[in-house]
């Protein structure tokens, strides 16, 4: 192959390039140009996507109308996108905010230390119909309405979940007209929902179901969950009713009702001078077995105290900020434990998608937004204003 120029293929996408294959290949692949596309084998020529081109501001997000569309590699399948939700991971990956172990305020994705490919296509929610498959995969899978298990593991349970990589991160993802990935993560749903209802799901729902399993969350236990109107809180809010579990979330001001609505029994106001004390009048006597945590920052030490002697405490996520004041003799002197939690497995999205189809769970579509205002739609991610999820319809 001899490639003119410094673009490159990647994750079967083609950045405008020019590409010429030997002679076993016989083709030839030129710079796409203008609007123009033509049907071949239900997907066009060229698509429009936002390309991520490299760490930084939202300047780093750039919208194309010219990027070739992938073609599914052996084992792959061409998704067309109906929807694109809008995660931390997509801010915190494009502003390299993931630091490292040595140090905090390094510039890294995920991945942590690993450095990401760029340009990169992000969207790890992603709702479609399977418009190509690969070599190996059945044509009866065209057409086939699917959720994107965006989770690339390199094993089974949570060993496989340490060095797993993400659609949208390590590879391509859903912030275009098409995505390919591999077979097994196209997941067949069947639901009345829309494209759009559908990609507030994964994401969100996924790391909350880990996070509830990996702290052993009961019926009748008691749960504290911070954050509880952003996507991954009032994911929280939903399954640990499921459970049977009592729940009490803490939301921004004007929330409150919201947070009864998905089946809080008790909501605190976040400010509230003295968290521990709201929190334990909320209980209403019920100690806190659990503390679900999205947040992090300066409540940490906090909720701790809440917690009762032997309870759990399980993050996800650090909205308010990584680095946090702990005293270790609360720690050791309450017997808790402290439990990280990231993404999912494969079981637990399959069991995500039983509860879609069995309308268990509900979508909380806050907004959505044309993939040419990918900008503005993570401005006002940002913001942290509304109650749910922001969606882009590409």
């Amino acid at each position: 192959m001899h490639v003119i120029g410094s673009k490159r293929v990647r994750d079967g996408v083609r950045i405008p390039c020019s590409v010429q294959v030997g002679a076993a290949g016989g083709a030839l692949i030129h710079a796409a140009s203008g609007r123009e596309s033509q049907e071949k084998g239900g997907s066009a020529n060229v698509m429009k996507a936002v390309l991520l081109t490299g760490h930084g501001g939202l300047e780093k997000l750039e919208y194309r109308e010219d990027i070739p569309t992938p073609s599914p590699a052996p084992g792959e399948v061409l998704i067309k996108v109906g929807a694109a939700g809008v995660n931390n991971t997509d801010i915190w990956t494009r502003e390299g905010a993931y630091g490292t172990e040595i140090d905090s305020e390094a510039t890294s994705g995920w991945r942590r230390g690993k450095p990401m490919e760029f340009p990169r296509i992000q969207g790890m929610d992603i709702a479609g119909r399977i418009a190509e498959v690969g070599e190996g995969v059945p044509r009866s899978r065209i057409g086939e309405r699917v959720l994107v298990d965006f989770v690339l593991r390199s094993g089974e349970g949570d060993e496989g979940l340490v060095e797993a990589d993400l659609v949208g991160s390590e590879r391509d993802g859903g912030f275009a007209e098409y995505v390919a990935v591999p077979t097994t993560n196209a997941v067949a749903v069947e639901s009345p929902l829309s494209d759009e209802e559908l990609a507030t799901f994964p994401t969100a729902y996924l790391t909350a179901e880990h996070m509830l399993n990996r702290a052993s969350v009961a019926e009748d236990e008691t749960i504290f969950v911070t954050g509880a109107s952003g996507g991954v809180g009032s994911a929280l809010l939903q399954l640990a009713r499921l459970r049977g579990a009592r729940v009490i979330a803490l939301v921004g001001a004007g929330k409150e009702n919201k947070a009864y609505e998905l089946g809080a029994e008790s909501v605190v106001t976040r400010g509230t001078p003295d968290l521990p004390a709201a929190v334990a009048k909320a209980a209403d006597g019920h100690p806190v077995d659990v503390v679900a945590d999205v947040v992090g920052g300066e409540v940490f030490l906090d909720l701790l105290r809440i917690l009762r002697p032997l309870g759990r405490y399980v993050t996800a996520g650090a909205i308010a900020g990584p680095l946090v004041r702990l005293d270790l003799r609360t720690v050791y002197l309450k017997h808790l434990q402290l439990i990280g939690s990231t993404v999912g497995t494969r079981a637990e999205f399959i069991e995500l998608v039983r509860y879609i189809e069995s309308g268990k769970i509900k979508p909380l579509l806050a907004n959505t937004y044309p993939l040419s205002e990918i900008r503005r739609a993570q401005e006002n991610f940002l913001r942290k204003d509304f109650f749910g999820k922001l969606v882009i319809i590409p």
